[in-house]
Formats: structure tokens, C-alpha cells, sequence
């Protein structure tokens, strides 16, 4: 069976699990392919958390959840050196962060100094303790989330940190169907508990798999068009004035890189060798989202980061 088939197996039995979320279970199984980290905002009781735990169950990996607070300090994240009154030496205890995957559950409710030790942790892929550097696991994906509801107590992050998610995914309430089907669900988890899982996969097997959507094709144009909207980003005016009035800072070289990664692992997670410019726009604006910053007169006017990309989309051509 192919790696690709494997995936799509997997795909397919999350969403039976995280019904009416199907862009959320599509961005998860992207971030893991793309080896990149995610920041999911939405309502509380949407299946964020449910959703990490699933694929988790799905991999030969551990998992683990952090609740932040504000009074959490950066050694509840990375760990800390405990005395050893026996040996007279201290001893380094490992943290939570030293996980496969990891669930930051309300990451702007932590102080500055807890993000950024997370923030450590998923740019250099190391927990910096003292005069002494940890390693963490090859296989590492934290998934944070943010409650855009309640903003008492919070921390907003920084651009320069948001910069290092993968993506910023939001998500809404469910359809009608899709709550009733939710609600089915639950009664038979509670009567019968939670199934096996049928799909099972490891580090290797996901690390084979980055390999094949780096090795994805992407032709001359389709990649001309993907810098264009990115450049764009930054020089907005070139296309439209109103857009050069609402946009302050475009994305950054890093989200190029994203950008790349993620077209390439939605064609392939759709069972394609190829990307097309519909892979490049359908992931855009989760690429995208947190790495264009508006001008004060865009917020005043109540306008949205998702608002300038839609536009930037419809003037950027792709080139034959």
C-alpha cells in the first residue's frame, strides 16, 4: 500500500471522528507533512483539542497537552535541573515540550517568557537549559490554540513570534447535519467507548512521506505564481492603491517557504505528483493570515487580513 493510499486512509478516519472540521483535519495532516507547527484559533468546544489527540492516536508517538496560564513559567514548558542530594549534582528533568506532538491550549494566556521558550522549542527543534542545550524528538509538531472570544488575561503574540507557525487555521461552528452527526457520535463513544484505531503509522513512515511531497512537481509557472502573490503581499500598490492603504507589512520569506511546503503537501495528500495554482490559492490564506499586517485605517475600517488576500488572489494572474 502507498504512502499517499496510507494517508488517505487516515484522513478519512478522522474526519469520522472530528465531524464538521474538515479543513481543520486537512491542515493538521499538511503540518505534519510539511514538518511545521500550527495555530488554530476558534470557540471554545470545537474539537481542537480532540482533533490533535486523534491524529496522535494515530502515530507511534506521544502526546501531550499544555494548558497555559498566566501564572505558568518557561521550566512547566521545557523542564528544569533538580538536585540530587544523594550524588551532589543536579539533574536536568524533561518538560512536556518533549513530545511528538504537543497541544499549547490558549497560548496567548501565557506571559512572554513562556512563549518564547516554546517558541525555542519549534524554531531550533531545542530547550535551551542553562549552559546546556536539549534536543528534542525528530518527529515534533505543536499545535496551538487561541480563544478569540475572551481577550481578559491574555498575552497577544508577537508578529516576529506568529511568524513561526506554519499556519494560523480559524475555525467555525459546524453545520446542522454535522451537529446532529456529533451528536450521534458522542452517545456511542459514551455507550461503547472510543474505537480502535485501524490506521497506524510511523516516525519512518512519515518521515518517507515529507520525502515524497518535497519530491512533488511544481512547474515553472505554478512556482512564479506563488512568489508573485507572496511579493505582492509587500508591494501591494503595484497592484491596487486601496490595498498599498491597508496593507502595513507583507509576508516574509518564510512564508514563501510555507507556502511551498503547504501547496505541495495538499497535492499530494489529494493524490497528485503535481501542484496546481488551486493548491497554491487554497492555501494561502491559512499561510498567509498571520504574516500580513494591516495598517491602523484597514482595522479602523474593519477590514481583515483574509479580506486583502481574497484580494490579492483576484490581481495576481498566473503566468502561462
Amino acid at each position: 500500500m502507498s504512502l499517499q493510499h496510507t494517508f488517505g486512509e487516515l484522513r478519512s478516519q478522522l474526519a469520522k471522528r472530528i465531524i464538521g472540521q474538515e479543513k481543520l483535519v486537512d491542515r493538521l495532516l499538511i503540518a505534519l507533512l510539511a514538518d511545521g507547527h500550527l495555530l488554530v484559533e476558534g470557540a471554545p468546544g470545537l474539537a481542537k483539542t480532540t482533533a490533535i489527540k486523534a491524529l496522535a492516536d494515530h502515530l507511534d508517538g506521544d502526546f501531550h497537552r499544555i494548558q497555559f496560564t498566566p501564572d505558568l513559567l518557561p521550566s512547566d514548558v521545557t523542564g528544569s535541573e533538580i538536585y540530587r542530594a544523594e550524588t551532589g549534582t543536579f539533574e536536568f528533568q524533561r518538560g512536556p515540550i518533549f513530545h511528538n506532538l504537543v497541544l499549547a491550549d490558549e497560548i496567548n494566556r501565557a506571559p512572554a517568557k513562556v512563549q518564547s521558550a516554546l517558541l525555542e522549542a519549534m524554531g531550533e527543534r531545542q530547550v535551551s537549559v542553562g549552559l546546556r542545550t536539549f534536543p528534542l524528538d525528530r518527529l515534533f509538531m505543536v499545535m496551538a490554540t487561541q480563544n478569540p472570544i475572551e481577550q481578559e488575561g491574555t498575552y497577544p503574540l508577537p508578529e516576529a513570534q506568529l511568524d513561526r507557525f506554519l499556519m494560523h487555521v480559524v475555525i467555525d461552528y459546524p453545520s446542522a447535519e454535522a451537529e446532529k452527526a456529533i451528536l450521534h457520535l458522542a452517545r456511542n463513544d459514551y455507550r461503547q467507548g472510543q474505537p480502535q484505531t485501524d490506521v497506524r503509522l510511523t516516525a519512518d513512515q512519515v518521515f518517507d512521506a515529507r520525502n515524497e511531497v518535497a519530491d512533488i512537481y511544481m512547474a515553472e509557472p505554478v512556482e512564479q505564481y506563488l512568489l508573485a502573490l507572496v511579493l505582492a503581499s509587500r508591494d501591494a500598490g503595484s497592484l491596487d492603491p486601496e490595498l498599498a492603504r491597508w496593507t502595513a507589512f507583507g509576508a516574509s520569506p518564510r512564508g514563501t517557504i510555507a507556502l511551498d511546503r503547504c501547496a505541495r503537501a495538499l497535492a499530494w495528500l489529494d493524490g497528485r505528483d503535481y501542484v496546481t495554482p488551486d493548491d497554491v490559492r487554497a492555501m494561502a490564506y491559512d499561510v498567509l493570515r498571520h504574516r500580513i499586517l494591516l495598517t491602523f485605517e484597514a482595522e479602523a475600517e474593519g477590514m481583515t487580513a483574509d479580506a486583502v488576500i481574497e484580494r490579492l488572489i483576484e490581481r495576481v494572474p498566473v503566468t502561462a
